[in-house]
């Protein structure tokens, strides 16, 4: 696996696909920079080798040329996060960009327009490709969010680096933590699957079968289970045509020896908003016209055994909806355990939407031993597939 340490910038371009898809308010400003920052370690080891570094991403879902998805917008951001004055070229190919590119110096950092503003881009179209590629010397991938989809900056663009193409700090950490998980775990491994829907983690349950010895299901996905085994779940979630895939699942978990843990109790309330009248209520018998919105008291006491005696915990999805103050004590008690087992040595690998935005809200990231910054990418990996961004570095 070629890293940045591979090679020595002295007097060369980088050609750096990062990932600043980053979220403006109405005003422009970055409201939350926390992938430019992941992105500054590998920028810094560019600079500080003495080369030069040019970045390109993509920012939103452009139709074609659009001013409020411009990346001019971030230009100011990512100076003061890189601690270096950033120039930037209103666009991403053409002669202007060529210009700009030839006439960076080592030290400095050029940041192109929007790749999505060019069709080719989504398209992983060759020449497209080309013309981003004769930019520079070394082409550094460290865009983790993007490595699942087969995109001309993500993964044509490395067919013309046959030698100089390399992982950036990032995306080679993103490898590395999942591999500790999937490949490379200390037992016992516990999984914690959240969320609200099975049908979107079941590959990624069926690949990490045989790599963990307990499985924590929480979240929504809960009800399809209990209903599978002949529960009462009231009015809660549930994925009635799932219920046989349910019971498939427990089937193989125990013929592979897999614990799994599944709430007992519920908070359960009579609608789904935070000021909602509640029970704690067991999780086989919720009356008609109330739901299960977060776990329960004595669902937390055995979820906490678990990871408290785990050395690898991997966290996909919450416990309850989080986003409701009075649902949220699941989600933040999970987190807690988490960081406790990992504050004694266990390796902790928290990844997917909702256990992100969970995490930094309710401020564990730092507890944690890795938090991912790819959702669809980090899904895709746990499923066992190969990421198209992550085999154009290998090949």
């Amino acid at each position: 696996m070629k890293t940045l340490n591979d090679f020595d910038f002295k007097g060369k371009k980088a050609v750096i696909r990062v990932d600043f898809n980053v979220p403006l308010d109405e005003n422009f400003n970055v409201t939350d920079d926390t992938r430019i920052v992941a992105a500054k370690p590998t920028i810094d080891k560019i600079l500080n080798d003495g080369g030069s570094a040019i970045l390109m991403s993509h920012l939103g879902r452009p139709k074609g040329k659009e001013e409020k998805y411009s990346l001019k917008h971030i230009v100011a951001k990512v100076s003061e996060v890189l601690g270096v004055t950033v120039k930037f070229v209103e666009d991403c190919v053409g002669a202007d960009v060529e210009a700009a590119a030839a006439a960076l110096q080592p030290g400095e950092v050029l940041l192109l327009e929007n790749l999505r503003f060019y069709s080719e881009e989504e398209a992983g179209d060759e020449g497209f490709a080309k013309q981003l590629a004769n930019l520079g010397d070394i082409y550094v991938n460290d865009a983790f969010g993007t490595a699942h989809r087969a995109h001309a900056s993500t993964t044509i663009i490395a067919k013309f680096f046959p030698e100089n193409k390399c992982f950036g700090s990032l995306l080679a950490k993103e490898i590395e933590s999942l591999n500790k998980v999937l490949n490379d775990s200390k037992k016992p491994v516990t999984a914690v699957l959240g969320g609200s829907k099975v049908s979107s983690k079941i590959t990624v349950i069926e690949n990490i079968l045989d790599k963990v010895d307990h499985m924590i299901i929480g979240g929504g996905m809960t009800f399809t289970f209990i209903k599978a085994q002949g529960g009462k779940i009231g009015d809660s979630i549930c994925e009635d045509d799932k219920l046989d895939l349910a019971l498939d699942i427990l089937a193989k978990a125990k013929e592979k020896n897999v614990q799994v843990h599944i709430p007992v109790d519920v908070i359960a309330a009579d609608g789904f908003k935070n000021d909602a009248n509640t029970q704690v209520t067991n999780v086989t018998e919720i009356p008609d016209g109330w739901q299960g919105l977060d776990a329960g008291p004595k669902s937390l006491e055995n979820f906490r055994k678990v990871i408290l005696e785990s050395k690898t915990i991997l966290w996909n999805g919450p416990l309850g909806v989080f986003e409701m103050e009075n649902f949220a004590k699941g989600t933040i008690a999970l987190g807690n355990y988490i960081a406790e087992a990992t504050e004694s040595g266990a390796f902790s690998l928290v990844g997917g939407g909702d256990s992100v935005a969970a995490v930094k809200q309710f401020g564990l990231e730092p507890k944690m031993s890795y938090v991912s910054t790819g959702g669809g990418a980090m899904l895709e990996m746990l499923e066992g597939k190969t990421l198209p961004g992550i085999a154009a570095i290998l090949e």
